[in-house]
């Protein structure tokens, strides 16, 4: 794809840190533990209409369940047409139209690119003071990953999270007489409990599996895809990645029959399709909201969930958050009645009713982690899981990450059946650098 601008990943700055630590200085000592973000009071007989849209592909019913119904009672007189993303009808369509784009939001995988390369990026540093948004009140690491958006500027604004989590079959575990994970594992602990599960019984089971292309963006040892001095890709170059896939991938597949049970799934890892519908997976590493993507195929399983396992040279650290930003456009000239809308979504109000429906809070509250999924069909779930580990650092993102993502996830099912991490490695970096500089011209 032709970009029409280079835009070079950015680092961390000091200068950033200041200026979001002066951003959050408004708000006051009223909010300790939540957000620091109340609900500014609304004139309600101010208007406004604004576009939302997302290349998430988000319904409009989850979009007013989550958002929309809350939005339309703060602000009456507000007219928010959200449009969703079609198969065939994205963001670059959608602008080609002439229509305005008001507040885009996405999550950090697609965010920058989608904003970047459609010169929608808008500094909205001023706006977050006028409304006095409170990153000290977040999870920090999710306020640190603003900083590698756009260099001493504020492209987005975090109004939820996500993260890995590990998810069992229950049934599995009695059938085969062997006690269920426990929070806190490691993964050397949580292959060896895959060994129990990886058997032939009548057909072939196995014990553990990883969404590669969740884990490999939200890998706990914070590699980033692409260097972020010679913005080339790092799969080869940085040794970590023979670590990463050696543990995680790797390891489960050693137990007799995995492999075999690969090549029947022509060459795959195993992936949802054998852990929500054929059932013979036993666990699997996915998405802490995945649960509310497929509710009806969880609900047809005896099923709960465990934290992430960890690396022991890294205990209790997670995966890299994942949140999702929402963002004024420069194109909007309705700037402050979108931010307005922005900073409803921060508050701890509308937190805590994201965090008692399932979705994760930025809120770094504990009380607003604590009903995390207590109003959830899931209710009585194992929620806590996605909040026990600490998160991983975000590394430097860059906007040709999305490039790079399939082919990564290719590279994990061909390590796991040959082995030969030099040769695979060696070419999925000669081909990602290839779409990185096709990407430049």
């Amino acid at each position: 794809m032709m970009l029409k601008k280079t835009v070079a990943s950015v680092v961390v700055s000091t200068m950033m840190l200041s200026m979001l630590a002066a951003c959050g200085g408004g708000s006051g000592g009223e909010d300790k533990g939540g957000t620091g973000t109340t609900a500014q009071p609304s004139d309600t007989n101010e208007k406004a209409d604004l576009v939302v849209f997302s290349n998430s592909g988000d319904s409009v019913e989850s979009w007013n369940e989550r958002f929309g119904n809350a939005i339309k009672q703060k602000f009456p007189n507000y007219n928010i047409k959200y449009i969703q993303k079609q198969k065939d009808y994205g963001i670059k369509e959608l602008l080609t139209s002439g229509e305005t784009i008001d507040i885009y939001w996405d999550s950090i995988g697609g965010f920058a690119s989608a904003v970047l390369d459609n010169g929608l990026e808008f500094d909205m540093t001023e706006l977050v003071k006028k409304h006095q948004i409170d990153f000290s009140k977040m999870e920090p690491s999710v306020v640190d990953s603003i900083k590698l958006i756009g260099k001493d500027k504020i492209y987005g604004i975090p109004v939820f999270n996500n993260n890995m989590v590990l998810y069992y079959n229950k049934d599995l575990f009695d059938k085969f007489g062997v006690p269920y994970p426990k929070d806190g594992m490691t993964w050397t602990e949580a292959n060896k409990l895959a060994q129990q599960l990886t058997r032939m019984d009548g057909k072939q089971y196995v014990g553990l599996s990883s969404s590669q292309t969740h884990m490999l963006p939200m890998n706990q040892l914070s590699i980033p895809f692409v260097d972020p001095t010679t913005e080339q890709p790092t799969i080869f170059s940085n040794e970590k990645w023979r670590e990463y896939f050696d543990t995680v991938f790797v390891g489960p597949s050693k137990s007799q029959g995995y492999v075999e049970y690969m090549k029947q799934l022509k060459d795959a890892i195993p992936y949802r399709n054998e852990f929500l519908v054929e059932k013979n997976l036993a666990m699997f590493a996915w998405l802490s909201s995945i649960v509310f993507v497929f509710p009806e195929e969880f609900k047809s399983m005896n099923w709960d969930m465990v934290s992430l396992p960890t690396f022991e040279s890294l205990p209790k650290v997670g995966s890299q958050a994942y949140p999702t930003y929402f963002t004024v456009t420069s194109m909007s000239k309705q700037k402050d009645q979108a931010m307005k809308v922005i900073q409803y979504l921060t508050t701890d109000e509308i937190q805590t009713k994201l965090s008692k429906i399932g979705l994760m809070p930025v809120s770094n509250s504990d009380a607003i982690k604590k009903v995390y999924g207590e109003e959830s069909i899931f209710k009585g779930k194992n929620f806590g899981a996605s909040f026990y580990n600490k998160f991983a650092p975000i590394p430097a993102k860059t906007r040709y990450d999305s490039l790079l993502l399939t082919p990564y996830a290719k590279a994990v099912p061909k390590v796991v059946m040959t082995g030969d991490y030099n040769t695979v490695f060696r070419a999925t970096e000669e081909e990602t650098a290839k779409k990185i500089a096709d990407a430049k011209k």
